[in-house]
């Protein structure tokens, strides 16, 4: 967080009650104009899942949103939060035993993710206030939510960027990697492009193989036809996108690469990139040593 201020609870919405509107989903999205115009209300969702999204459409005073997914098998967990495009009218904060800590406001980067820990038993609230404005044209305020447990190295947990999120993994961190990480793809860097705005750089992949993926993150494209055995076949390579830091200076490289790490509001952020020979070598020597955490196709 570049800016943040505390104040007690009360002095924002001292006065005004809880109207209570939604429950159990991890999707929300309502307006101020299904319900009366008393400016002291403070609408109220709970959401119930470890990521969705929330849209206040012809947004009022306040929102308090509530996260109440079953976690009980989790110590730590740390909650994201990426403003819609377009946020710049409300500020958000996050509530902890009657105080407001601000997260969010109107003067943040586009796409730029915001996070806070969450320990304890109980969940933090986050908490909208919308700016007074005279524009009464339709809009939206909101933001879609994630909820991040034993990720703590994840690159979008830091909006400084770790030093040691640039660092190459170790062997223990590899072999953890393709065992624990959201996706793993073993393909050929095509290009590396930068966005200072972001602070963050995009390389984009070209792979022969997807061996694991949480989500869509990663597409099969068709390619020329391949002639096999006499016969002509149609053929396919996975293509997608990898978010990396912007201070790692990731550069273009030869050669084919395994591509592991986190995947955050539908990108994929970059953990361990060995070069696969590299990776290979590694993993043998490992397996015949009993070694390794998991095993891993070498077809």
């Amino acid at each position: 967080m570049s800016s943040r201020e505390s104040r007690p609870i009360f002095t924002l919405i001292l006065g005004l009650h809880l109207w209570h509107f939604a429950a159990g989903s991890c999707d929300w999205s309502g307006s101020d104009l299904t319900r009366d115009n008393d400016s002291r209300t403070v609408l109220q969702v709970r959401l119930r899942c470890t990521e969705g999204s929330v849209a206040w459409v012809y947004p009022g005073q306040a929102l308090r949103v509530v996260l109440e997914p079953n976690l009980s098998y989790a110590n730590h967990t740390t909650v994201c939060i990426k403003p819609f495009r377009g946020f710049r009218q409300a500020s958000v904060y996050v509530e902890r035993a009657g105080v407001l800590e601000l997260l969010i406001t109107d003067a943040g980067r586009p796409e730029q993710v915001f996070c806070y820990r969450a320990d304890g038993s109980q969940q933090p609230a986050i908490y909208i206030q919308v700016h007074p404005q005279r524009n009464l044209r339709r809009r939206t305020e909101g933001f879609r939510y994630e909820l991040i447990w034993n990720k703590n190295m994840s690159p979008i947990l830091s909006q400084n960027a770790k030093q040691n999120s640039c660092q190459p993994c170790n062997d223990t961190e590899l072999l953890m990697a393709i065992c624990n990480g959201d996706f793993v793809i073993r393909g050929f860097i095509k290009s590396v492009s930068h966005d200072p705005e972001r602070q963050t750089s995009s390389v984009e992949v070209s792979g022969g193989r997807v061996y694991r993926q949480r989500s869509g993150v990663f597409i099969q494209e068709a390619v020329a036809p391949t002639v096999v055995g006499g016969s002509t076949s149609p053929g396919a390579t996975w293509c997608g996108r990898v978010r990396v830091p912007l201070q790692c200076h990731v550069k273009t490289g030869a050669g084919e690469f395994l591509f592991t790490g986190s995947e955050h509001f539908g990108e994929a952020w970059l953990g361990c990139a060995p070069r696969y020979n590299d990776f290979l070598s590694l993993y043998r020597a490992a397996w015949e040593a009993r070694r390794h955490f998991c095993d891993f196709p070498l077809d």
